[in-house]
């Protein structure tokens, strides 16, 4: 291998050990040979999940087939310093990926797929099961670039109504958010909760005002993001990254 030739990130999932071997699934196969090009001797480094990445070692690399024999592994910390679960209402086209990717990479430790009033993209029947994987699969992607060792849930669609209903109870633990261009109040003048952070973040057309009622029923705090209307796919990224700025790791 070349000395300036990047190491590969691969999420792995199951049980990894030094010493034991192990060998991709088709897929993840046929992109470490034909996309990333990996040959016999190219060292990788493999996570599943669990906040250690594996050194590992191309022990085969044929038509089809890509073995690996884990060589090393190090606990390796990546994650933000305060927990985020961003309630995003889902949007069209790629707008959603961009957003579960974006995220991902500056930390949000789950993400809540939301049906609102004003929600373009409605997901039924087999749809929605497949969007999930998809936007997992997404997520996973994420972390194999940013060096996350942990890989955040994309949880099952709900329904803005069930979810909100669902936190109709005040909490110690959390930070309810709700992201509005017509509040007064920025996120500057907050101070970092003590617990967890649920942001959430309407569709392409913003929430409607009585979603905004019944998220502030629920405990959720209106703040904005300066004098500009963001778009959906950028909100919650541009809030994200703020939050980082104030009060997180950057």
């Amino acid at each position: 291998m070349t000395g300036d030739k990047a190491v590969t990130r691969m999420y792995l999932p199951g049980e990894l050990e030094p010493g034991r071997s192990c060998t991709l699934p088709p897929p993840q196969a046929h992109h470490a040979l034909r996309v990333l090009r990996l040959k016999k001797g190219d060292s990788v480094t493999l996570f599943n999940g669990d906040g250690t990445e594996y050194a590992a070692v191309v022990l085969e690399a044929s038509r089809a087939r890509c073995a690996l024999e884990v060589t090393g592994r190090k606990a390796v910390d990546r994650e933000s310093p305060f927990a985020v679960t961003l309630a995003q209402a889902v949007s069209g086209g790629e707008r959603m990926d961009y957003t579960i990717q974006k995220a991902v990479e500056l930390g949000v430790a789950a993400i809540q797929p939301l049906e609102a009033r004003r929600s373009v993209v409605r997901l039924s029947g087999e749809r929605a099961p497949k969007r999930l994987a998809h936007w997992q699969a997404v997520a996973i992607a994420a972390c194999e670039q940013c060096g996350r060792n942990r890989v955040p849930r994309v949880l099952p669609l709900a329904r803005l109504d069930a979810f909100l209903a669902a936190r109709a109870a005040p909490s110690e633990s959390e930070q309810r958010l709700l992201l509005s261009p017509r509040s007064a109040r920025g996120l500057r003048e907050l101070g970092r909760a003590a617990g967890n952070i649920v942001l959430l973040a309407g569709p392409e057309g913003g929430l409607t005002p009585g979603e905004e009622r019944a998220a502030g029923a629920a405990g959720f705090m209106a703040v904005r993001l300066g004098p500009r209307v963001l778009r959906t796919e950028t909100a919650a990224v541009a809030a994200l990254a703020a939050m980082q700025a104030l009060w997180g790791d950057f």
